[in-house]
């Protein structure tokens, strides 16, 4: 049991804190890598030789120091592979480690749904279960030519190593996370609009400055509002086009707060996360002919030089600067 999959428990508007968590996690081993937007592996195969204490020893070291430095607690799964952490992961309760050692691998997925098998979609599952292949165990002793036939030649070989176990997978450290978060909470609940849409343009230029400061461009926002009563709403929308432009993400932000229809809502928090990121240079822009939007972006290339030698507040939109 050398990998580890941590979930923290995050409310919905504190993705933003993930980076921290991570951290800690690389006080233990750096390989470490971020599921955003409230989860992370961690291989700890050197770091049981370090300490001298088994994973599961010190999960319980992670979860209290997460407890004790960041007010957070985690779930933990620990098995041999990623992909065993992460099954183990669904069993794990706060406060027990749920650990599958190689000994207990194929007890642990016998009677287990062909679903619950990282990669297997809908369409896979109702294929298999026709056919009386509806656990993975009895996915695991099928002939690997049935399987072929079912599947394809590849799935099916995946398929058959995954159930029996066989785990091929990774911790990647350092992988580049597909999503950035802030928040943007309130001294006391908002009832005013106004404040809602300039938290929402403060949130939307922030994340637009770190896209272009990683040369990534975003292909989703999600909104997150969080009310007084600590109810919340979270919203997706697919932007037009692959885009780290503050303007564009803060249209986008507009658009999916003003579909929420909000009336005199008490909110306590606005949380935004950008998704689906790619490299910038091979996102395609379209040509709009648009004066005003080329000025924009060149304004915006100029006010991310001034910030980058000022400070983050060296520019900003006016309604920003009161």
């Amino acid at each position: 049991m050398t990998i580890l999959c941590v979930r923290f428990q995050l409310p919905p508007v504190y993705e933003a804190a993930l980076p921290q968590l991570i951290g800690l996690l690389e006080e233990f081993t750096p390989v470490v890598q971020a599921l955003p937007p409230d989860a992370a592996l961690a291989d700890l195969r050197g770091a049981e030789r370090y300490f001298g204490r088994s994973a599961v020893e010190l999960a319980s070291v992670i979860r209290v120091r997460a407890l004790a430095l960041h007010g957070v607690d985690c779930v933990i799964g620990a098995g041999p592979g990623p992909m065993l952490a992460r099954m183990a992961l669904r069993d794990a309760r706060p406060g027990l480690t749920r650990a599958v050692s190689e000994d207990e691998v194929r007890e642990f997925l016998a009677d287990r749904p062909v679903v619950a098998l990282p990669g297997v979609g809908g369409r896979t599952a109702r294929t298999l279960c026709e056919y009386g292949l509806d656990t993975l165990g009895r996915v695991a002793a099928a002939p690997l030519s049935t399987l072929q036939r079912l599947v394809g030649a590849k799935a099916g070989r995946e398929l058959q190593e995954k159930a029996n176990g066989v785990d091929r997978g990774r911790v990647v450290p350092n992988a580049v996370s597909r999503s950035l978060a802030t928040e943007r909470p309130f001294t006391r609940d908002e009832l005013d609009p106004g404040r809602h849409r300039r938290a929402l343009l403060s949130a939307a230029e922030e994340l637009g400055a770190r896209l272009r400061a990683l040369d990534k461009v975003s292909r989703g926002l999600t909104l997150t509002v969080r009310y007084a009563d600590r109810t919340a709403t979270t919203r997706t929308r697919t932007l037009p086009e692959p885009t780290a432009h503050s303007a564009a993400l803060t249209k986008a932000a507009y658009g999916l707060y003003a579909a929420l229809g909000l009336q005199r809502a008490r909110v306590r928090s606005i949380a935004l996360r950008v998704e689906g990121l790619d490299p910038a240079e091979q996102a395609s822009h379209q040509l709009t002919f648009d004066p005003v939007d080329e000025k924009a972006r060149r304004i915006e290339e100029v006010a991310d030089r001034a910030r980058a030698k000022f400070g983050p507040r060296a520019v900003m939109p006016g309604s920003l600067a009161a």
